[in-house]
C-alpha cells in the first residue's frame, strides 16, 4: 500500500538570514552604537574624500574672493597731556581724536612714503580710517556694577584709541606700505602736536629781520612790541613750570625774565634813546607822513573802541537794576509755604542767570575800557614822536651821518645780546616741551595688518567639516561612494 504523500504544512521551511542592515528599526530599542560605528568604518574612505574635496572647494573660493575682501591694519595711540582728561588740547582748545585723520596729517604721511598725493587718493585713505576708543574690560565692569547699583557712572574720556586701515587686499598698497603708512600718520601728527603746543613760534625771535625794510623811527614800534612779546610769553611760561630749571642753558624762565628786562633796560634803551634823541630818519618828510596816516588809523580804532566800551557798560547798568528784583522775587517765594515748590524756584534760577550774566559784562567792560586806555596810550606816544621829528624836519640840521653811525655800532651790539637772549629762550623751552610732552601722544602698539592665512584656514575648516558631514550622513544611511552595499 503507497504511502501518503506528507502535507505541505508539515513539511519544514528552511530559515531565512537577516542581514543586519535589513532589521527593522524598533522604537522601543535602543541605539545600536556598533552599526553605528560600522556604517562609518564602511564610508570612512568616502567621507575623508568628502573632507578633502570640501577643503579644497572653501580655499579655493577664499582665495578667488581674497581680492575684493577688506583688510585692516590697526595700531593704538594714547594720548597723555594738560587738559586731555577734560577733553582740551594744552590751549584750552576742543580736543577731537578725528584729528588723527584729518586731511594735511594723511597728506604728509602720503608725502613721506613717497606714495600718491592726489586730492582723490587722499579722500580715500580717509575715508578707510576709523578712530576708536579702547575701553579695558576692568572698566567696563566697574561701570556695568555702577548701572546695576543704580548709579550713574561718570563720562569716561578713553586715553587709548585704536586706528584702523581697513582697504580691499586689491588696492594698490602691500601690508608692509600699509603698516608704514599707518605709522607715518601717527608720526605726522605727534609733530603736528609738538610745533603747536611745545615750539616757539616760527616768527619768534625775528625782530631784527623786520628791521631790514623799516626806517630808524620805526625801530623803537617793532622793538618795542618785540620785548613786550618775549616778557607776556615768558611770564605765560613761568605760571606753567615755576620750579623748572633747564639743563642744558641752567636757567629758569624766571632768570630769563629777569634777562629780557636787563636787555630792554640797558641795550635796548641806549639804541632807541639815540634814534629818538636825534631824531634820526632815512626821509623825514615821508616819515611825517607815515606817522599821520598811522594817528588817524588810531582814531578810528579809537572811536569803535569807545562805542563798544559805551555799549557794554549800558548793558551793565540795566543788569544791577534788574538784579535787585531778582533778589526780592527770590525773598516773596520763600515767604509762601507751598508743598509744591521745588527746591530751585524759578526766581532763584533767574537770579543765577542774571548774575552769570553780570559777571560776563564786568569782564567785557574791563577789557573794553582797557582796550581803549591801550589806544589812546598808543595814539599819545605817537603824537609826541611826531612832535619831535617836526621839529627835526624845521631845522637846519640835516646831516644824520654821524649819529647813524653810531646807531648802527649800538645796533650791532644789540642784535648780539638780542641772539644771545633767543638762543637761551629756544632751548630752555625746547628742554621743557622733551619733558612735560614727552610722553603726550604715544604709539603704544605699532601697526600689524591681519594676516590672510587665518581667514583661509577657517574658511578650509569649515569646507573640510562639511564634507565630514555630508560623507558621515551619507554612510549612516547606507549609501557608499564607490562601493557596494554589503
Amino acid at each position: 500500500m503507497a504511502s501518503s504523500p506528507t502535507p505541505a504544512s508539515d513539511t519544514p521551511k528552511p530559515k531565512e538570514s537577516h542581514r543586519p542592515d535589513e532589521t527593522d528599526y524598533d522604537p522601543d530599542e535602543g541605539i545600536d552604537l556598533r552599526e553605528v560605528f560600522t556604517r562609518l568604518c564602511r564610508g570612512l574612505a568616502a567621507t575623508i574624500g568628502f573632507a578633502a574635496l570640501g577643503l579644497a572647494v572653501a580655499a579655493v573660493i577664499y582665495l578667488v574672493a581674497s581680492p575684493a575682501t577688506p583688510a585692516a591694519t590697526s595700531m593704538r595711540v594714547t594720548f597723555a597731556f594738560s587738559g586731555y582728561g577734560n577733553g582740551e588740547y594744552p590751549d584750552h582748545s576742543k580736543f577731537q581724536p578725528d584729528d588723527l585723520r584729518a586731511p594735511d596729517i594723511i597728506a604728509e604721511a602720503l608725502k613721506r612714503q613717497g606714495l600718491e598725493n592726489a586730492e582723490g587718493f587722499v579722500s580715500k585713505i580717509r575715508a578707510a580710517l576709523t578712530v576708536e576708543g579702547f575701553i579695558p574690560p576692568n572698566v567696563i565692569k566697574e561701570r556695568d556694577r555702577l548701572r546695576a547699583a543704580g548709579q550713574t557712572p561718570a563720562t569716561y574720556i578713553p586715553d587709548e584709541y585704536l586706528v584702523t586701515l581697513t582697504l580691499p587686499r586689491s588696492f594698490p598698497l602691500s601690508s608692509r606700505q600699509r603698516e608704514l603708512l599707518l605709522n607715518e600718520i601717527g608720526s605726522a601728527y605727534q609733530e603736528k602736536f609738538q610745533h603747536t603746543y611745545a615750539d616757539l613760534p616760527v616768527a619768534f625771535g625775528s625782530a631784527f629781520e623786520s628791521l631790514h625794510n623799516a626806517d630808524y623811527f620805526e625801530y623803537e614800534l617793532i622793538l618795542n612790541n618785540e620785548i613786550q612779546n618775549i616778557t607776556s610769553y615768558l611770564n605765560q611760561q613761568l605760571d606753567q613750570a615755576k620750579t623748572f630749571r633747564s639743563p642744558t642753558t641752567n636757567l629758569s624762565f624766571s632768570d630769563l625774565l629777569s634777562r629780557a628786562g636787563l636787555f630792554a633796560q640797558i641795550q635796548l634803551s641806549e639804541t632807541l634813546g639815540i634814534i629818538r634823541q636825534n631824531g634820526l630818519s632815512s626821509d623825514r618828510a615821508l616819515a611825517m607822513v607815515k606817522m599821520d596816516y598811522y594817528l588817524r588809523t588810531l582814531g578810528d580804532q579809537e572811536q569803535k573802541a569807545i562805542e563798544e566800551e559805551k555799549v557794554v557798560d549800558d548793558l551793565l547798568a540795566r543788569t544791577q537794576e534788574r538784579s535787585q528784583n531778582y533778589v526780592l522775587g527770590i525773598k516773596s517765594q520763600a515767604t509762601q509755604q507751598r508743598p509744591e515748590t521745588p527746591i530751585l524756584d524759578q526766581g532763584l534760577i533767574d537770579s543765577l542767570l542774571a548774575n552769570d550774566a553780570y559777571n560776563f559784562l564786568v569782564r567785557r567792560a574791563l577789557d573794553a575800557g582797557l582796550v581803549v586806555k591801550r589806544i589812546q596810550a598808543d595814539k599819545s606816544q605817537l603824537l609826541e614822536r611826531r612832535k619831535s621829528m617836526e621839529e627835526f624836519l624845521k631845522s637846519n640840521g640835516n646831516d644824520q651821518s654821524a649819529n647813524i653811525a653810531q646807531v648802527q655800532k649800538s645796533l650791532a651790539a644789540l642784535e648780539v645780546s638780542y641772539r644771545e637772549l633767543i638762543s637761551s629762550i629756544r632751548k630752555t623751552q625746547a628742554d621743557f616741551a622733551r619733558g612735560r610732552f614727552a610722553d603726550a601722544i604715544r604709539i603704544s602698539m605699532q601697526p600689524v595688518t591681519a594676516s590672510m592665512y587665518r581667514p583661509l584656514a577657517v574658511a578650509g575648516a569649515i569646507g573640510a567639516f562639511i564634507g565630514l558631514a555630508l560623507g558621515g550622513g551619507l554612510s549612516l544611511v547606507g549609501i557608499y561612494i564607490g562601493g557596494r552595499k554589503g
